[in-house]
Formats: C-alpha cells, structure tokens, sequence
C-alpha cells in the first residue's frame, strides 16, 4: 500500500519557490514556527486546520516566511491549487450520462481531496442552479486504500462529507446540498427508480472487491442494485436457483465477475434475456496469468449478448450497466 507522504520539515527562510514546489507537490508542512503540520491551501479563507492569516503573517514578523511568499499564499485561488495538478471535466455527466471518477492510485491524499472537494463544489452549484442531473450526484474516488483514507480524512472539505467503502475500495462524497431530506435528490432519486434494476454476481467470494466496486459506483447514481454472491460453476445449482431473479422483467442488465475459468458470464448469459457485463477478476492459481484466462473465456464466449470489460474493472462495468438502463428507461 502507499505509504503517506512524511511531512516536510519547513526551512527558517523559506523561499517562494521552494514553496511552489512543495505546493505542486501536495505535501504537508511541518512548521518549527508554530510546531504544527500545516496543509497550505493559497487562500486567504483557509480553516482551522490549514495555514492561517495570522499564522503566515506571524511567519513573516518572525523573518521565517519571506513577504513575497506570504503574497503567493494570500492571493491565489484553491481553484490554482488544484490546476497545479488537475484538470476536471465536469461536463462529462452531460457529455457521455455518467460522471468523472478519481482513480486514486498514485495520486496523494491531498490531491484526491482537493479533487473531490471541488467535484462537490461543482454539484452544489448545479443544485442551486436547478439543473442536476441524476448521474451527475455520484462523485467518487476509486482504488483507495485503507491508509490513503485514513490520511485524506486529516484534511478539510468544505463541500460535502466522505464515507469509505472498504470492500469497494472507494470514497463516495455527497454534495452538502444533497443531505438528508433535500428536495433535489429526492426528485434525483424518483427519475433513478424509474430505470430497471442492475444484478451484480459474482462467481466467488474472492470476486467481491470488483463487484462492490460496481455495486457502489452504481448506487451512488442512483441505481437499483441487487447482489448475487458466490454462484461459480463449480456448484450449478447455485446460478439454477437464481433464474427467477435473473430473469425478473425489472432486470435491465447483468453484471458478472468472475475470475479461476471465467466461465459464469456464459451460464448466465445463456439464462437471461437481458445484456450481460464480463468481468474478469485477477484470481486464480498458476495459468489464470492474473485474469488473462478468465477474460480470454469470457471473450470466446458461445452464449450471444456477453460484453466483456477489463481485467478487475468493476468501475467500467458499472457505467456501461448504468447507460444500459438508462438508455432503455
């Protein structure tokens, strides 16, 4: 797992660019001023727990922060903060149905909570403006650890509040003008009940990370959601006992992950009348070469109407479910 960024020490004189650099670099700052961990946000607004006005303006009586440097972290924007490292298309529920997600790996906490931040920024916004579009609610960071989360929880969002998935490995965010009891999700959630309901299964319990990773993007859309677990070939009467679900006409698309032989998607898709989504998982001993096996199975596949998506790519899967059943609503 990444391991958190250890704090920089900040020198007694410290440069402007040495502070540009370590802003680009989404770093905490450790202060020998004030003997605390500083998150330096470029704003004149900063909270409680980022470099204040009167902290920076101290630093400079003290000759610990030069003037110039003061200037820079007083007169630019978060939104500059964040360009220093991102470039958020926040038009692409618009575009496409399905919004932006942050793919987490190798990206610090910092700049995943500046991101998110900003993403629920960007909701707020359309909500107040009335115009939100069901999708457009999910906001998201995917592939995050246990330690990326218990690290980006240190640092203040101002537009809404997290909640971990561990299974999942995702961050959902909801939007502060989207708590409990507001009328515009309400209304969100209305429209997504009218979309056919998404079965996500698995063929074995090992599969679960890549479902639930499907699972939550999807119900952060809106989505109905079913789960069917650990239903592998191995044991047919598993899957035989869940026809009647899968082929119930509220179900508008089938999710499958699988990983060992890859052969559930074709069972299922020779079961149900509806799309069905491969997902090939990275599980299996020896020759299943980290998924390849299951997703080369999956892609000759006999049984008419199975996509297949990538290897682990239970976020994929979920935007493709998601256009499925909005399409066909």
């Amino acid at each position: 797992p990444e391991q958190p960024h250890t704090p920089t020490m900040m020198p007694r004189s410290l440069r402007t660019g040495d502070l540009l650099r370590l802003l680009r670099n989404g770093r905490p700052i450790h202060s020998p001023a004030t003997g605390r961990c500083l998150v330096v946000q470029r704003s004149a607004t900063s909270s409680s727990s980022s470099v204040s006005v009167s902290e920076i303006l101290e630093q400079v009586k003290n000759g610990t922060m030069e003037p110039s440097a003061a200037e820079a972290l007083l007169t630019t924007t978060p939104e500059d903060a964040l360009a220093q490292f991102a470039n958020l298309d926040h038009t692409r529920s618009r575009r496409t149905g399905f919004p932006e997600a942050v793919f987490a790996e190798g990206k610090t906490a910092f700049q995943v909570a500046k991101i998110l931040d900003d993403m629920a920024k960007n909701v707020n916004e359309h909500v107040d403006a009335g115009d939100l579009m069901d999708s457009q609610k999910a906001i998201l960071a995917t592939r995050v650890t246990m330690q990326q989360y218990e690290e980006l929880k240190q640092y203040p969002l101002e537009n809404g509040s997290i909640e971990y998935h561990e299974t999942a490995r995702i961050i959902s965010m909801q939007a502060s003008s989207l708590s409990d009891g507001n009328e515009a999700d309400q209304s969100s959630a209305k429209s997504a009940n009218a979309m056919k309901r998404i079965i996500v299964a698995t063929a074995g319990t090992t599969d679960l990370p890549v479902a639930e990773e499907a699972a939550v993007t999807l119900e952060a859309t809106g989505c109905d959601v079913e789960r069917i677990t650990d239903v592998g070939v191995a044991g047919l009467h598993r899957i035989v006992c869940n026809i009647p679900k899968l082929s119930d006409p509220e179900v508008g698309c089938i999710i499958v992950c699988a990983g060992m032989d890859g052969a559930l998607p074709s069972v299922v898709g020779g079961l149900a009348n509806v799309p069905v989504i491969a997902v090939p998982t990275s599980i299996g001993y020896g020759v299943s070469l980290g998924g390849i096996s299951a997703m080369l199975t999956m892609l000759n596949s006999c049984a008419p109407g199975v996509g297949v998506v990538n290897i682990d790519n239970g976020f994929g899967a979920a935007a493709l479910a998601h256009k499925i059943v909005r399409v066909g609503k």
